[in-house]
């Protein structure tokens, strides 16, 4: 397999990482309660989790670029937050200077772009899944020349089981809670592949094979602040669609995709003008694809990820199983969503 390098110690990484954010997730539960106004014990996984990662790809690959959501600013100027997330580091990490992690925090400020090598890193995609104790996932994309050429999704709350299988209320819609964690991951051309957390032996993906929208159902997000649940029921019924979607946080979205649990995930802005992160859809895009899925925009532009830091040529986010992608397309045009004034053509 190509990337064989860059693929074992990304994944690596996810689960050192990982590690760390279920003992913070673990403790936020034991206390019963989380700080709403700072969310400090949250914001403690996602530097903590983002040093692991940084250090851990920087170490292997000293030239590369990280894209990262988060850097070292605010620790320098709250030094309690700081002291908590190097002992959460230092759990996994247990050399590691105040200095040398603060460094490698700043280390993911590259601006991206359409040529070079660099890595998207979200070490917490699903904030609020994470805080109710739910779903969230880690993710690390490798980008090569605009392209993504790797991904790899750690979701610790996944079970390994599909989600219907799992939970047989799943199939009436929802929130879904517990698991005991996945990492799926791809490599361009090879295909998509799942494992546990515990044991190497992986399993290849293949999304759904439902071929009429009218049998399909589909996963959504928990916060209709992040995505427009009025829109997707609006696309939902006008394909037929009759089951109630599935709504778990974070891109464990695209991971259900991928293995075939739903054969479609719909992301529509809330917000006109909302542009999203690379970082939030690196992974996740290119696992669905090596899984057999497509993934574009609500326009049914492939995403661009030449464009630095953003999605900028793109708006919205449909991944499907392939087969029932057009429909979708067709659907978000009949709705006339771009008179909406959400989705906004270049």
């Amino acid at each position: 397999m190509a990337y064989d390098k860059e693929l074992k110690t990304a994944v690596e990484a996810v689960i050192k990482a990982s590690l760390v954010c279920r003992k913070v997730q673990a403790d936020i539960r034991a206390a019963g309660t989380v700080q709403k106004d700072d969310r400090s014990p949250v914001t403690e996984a996602d530097f903590a989790s983002q040093i692991i990662i940084n250090r851990e790809l920087l170490h292997t690959f000293p030239n590369d670029r990280i894209i990262g959501e988060e850097d070292a600013s605010k620790l320098r100027t709250l030094p309690e937050l700081k002291e908590r997330v190097l002992a959460r580091v230092r759990a996994v990490l247990t050399e590691i200077s105040e200095k040398s992690a603060m460094e490698v925090l700043d280390k993911g400020k590259s601006a991206g772009g359409a040529s070079g090598r660099y890595w998207a890193v979200d070490p917490i995609d699903g904030t609020k899944g994470f805080l109710r104790g739910e779903q969230y996932a880690i993710a690390v994309g490798l980008i090569e020349n605009g392209k993504v050429v790797l991904g790899i999704l750690g979701c610790p709350n996944l079970p390994y089981k599909s989600l219907a299988a799992a939970v047989p209320a799943a199939s009436k819609g929802g929130t879904f809670k517990g698991g005991k964690g996945i990492i799926a991951y791809a490599v361009l051309g090879e295909g998509a592949f799942v494992r546990n957390y515990t044991d190497i032996a992986s399993s290849p993906l293949q999304v759904s094979d439902i071929k009429n929208p009218e049998d399909a159902w589909f996963v959504e997000s928990v916060e209709s602040a992040h995505s427009s649940q009025h829109w997707t029921k609006e696309i939902s019924d006008f394909l037929g669609i009759k089951k109630p979607p599935i709504r778990i946080d974070s891109q464990a979205k695209y991971a259900a995709v991928a293995r075939g649990d739903v054969p479609l995930y719909i992301r529509i802005p809330q917000k006109k003008g909302y542009i999203e992160n690379i970082w939030d859809h690196a992974a996740g895009a290119i696992i669905v694809e090596e899984a057999g899925g497509k993934v574009t925009d609500t326009l049914g532009k492939s995403l661009d990820f030449s464009r630095g830091r953003k999605l900028t040529a793109n708006r919205g986010i449909v991944a499907s199983n392939g087969t029932i992608h057009s429909a979708v397309i067709k659907a978000v045009a009949k709705l006339k969503m771009l008179e909406s004034g959400l989705i906004v053509a270049d």
